[in-house]
């Protein structure tokens, strides 16, 4: 009863409890098994939920056994018959012989050529597909290749089955993928890996603007801009790419051997 002397009215659906005029009639049990009325229900959020949920499941299931790989990113407008297109496809290559598998977008252009280049070489050849206004499906090249509805489940798979990211040529959704992999690293959010910008004349600019307005103005700091790589070369990218390997490898056994010799003192001083 309430101070008012009206019944109360109230209805627990699971975790979630319901009063006064948000109590809706009958169960769940038998709004799942009745099947009439709308269809509505499938585009409400909490079955956006398990549609997300799936995609995490399907996504983690097709890369967990992947080799060391490295996600490359750039325009889906980049022409066949361009340098920026054989780059792409060198580096794909070299990537591979190298012993990395590679993570594309899974689109054309740029990602056509990274899977290309990868493919050919006989490495693992990733292609990571989203759902898009027009029509856009999975370059040929893809040897293993996942389509997502949502742009944040995607981006979590490019962070977490990386050990780098390279960044060619591209527009806002290059760019976007670009400062999303520098906040990671910048925050600490993931462990430092190295992010690598192609292209010299393209991304000069940009590098320029950082320096003259980001920094000179204290809203970044000097290392801050340390996390970038500029090259034009593949070798030159693949390289660094595989000494930061090295190097997070080394720094691995050093805490891994700090963290036993810890354990081995503590077991010691318990005796």
């Amino acid at each position: 009863m309430t101070q008012n002397g009206e019944k109360r009215t109230q209805h627990q659906r699971g975790p979630v409890l319901l009063r006064r005029a948000q109590v809706g009639s009958g169960t769940t049990d038998q709004r799942l098994l009745d099947s009439r009325g709308p269809s509505d229900w499938v585009h409400t959020d909490p079955w956006r939920v398990l549609r997300i949920q799936s995609e995490f499941v399907e996504g983690f299931g097709l890369l967990a056994e992947l080799p060391a790989a490295v996600s490359v990113f750039g325009s889906a407008r980049t022409k066949v018959d361009s340098p920026e297109y054989e780059t792409a496809r060198q580096l794909g290559a070299a990537l591979a012989k190298a012993g990395f598998a590679v993570i594309t977008g899974g689109g054309p252009g740029t990602m056509e050529a990274v899977n290309r280049g990868t493919s050919e070489a006989g490495g693992v050849s990733v292609g990571l597909g989203i759902e898009l206004p027009f029509e856009q499906s999975l370059n040929d090249w893809v040897d293993m290749g996942i389509n997502f509805r949502y742009f944040f489940a995607r981006k979590t798979m490019f962070v977490k089955y990386a050990q780098a990211f390279v960044i060619m040529p591209g527009g806002f959704g290059t760019l976007d993928e670009m400062f999303e992999a520098l906040t990671l690293v910048q925050t600490r959010k993931v462990t430092r890996f190295p992010v690598i910008l192609m292209g010299t004349a393209y991304w000069g600019g940009l590098l320029q603007w950082m320096r003259d307005s980001l920094l000179a103005e204290g809203k970044i700091n000097a290392p801050d801009l340390d996390l970038i790589h500029l090259t034009d070369d593949v070798d030159d990218a693949v390289g660094h790419i595989v000494e930061s390997a090295h190097a997070r490898s080394d720094q691995d056994k050093a805490e891994q051997e700090v963290a036993q010799e810890g354990h081995q003192t503590r077991m010691h001083d318990a005796q």
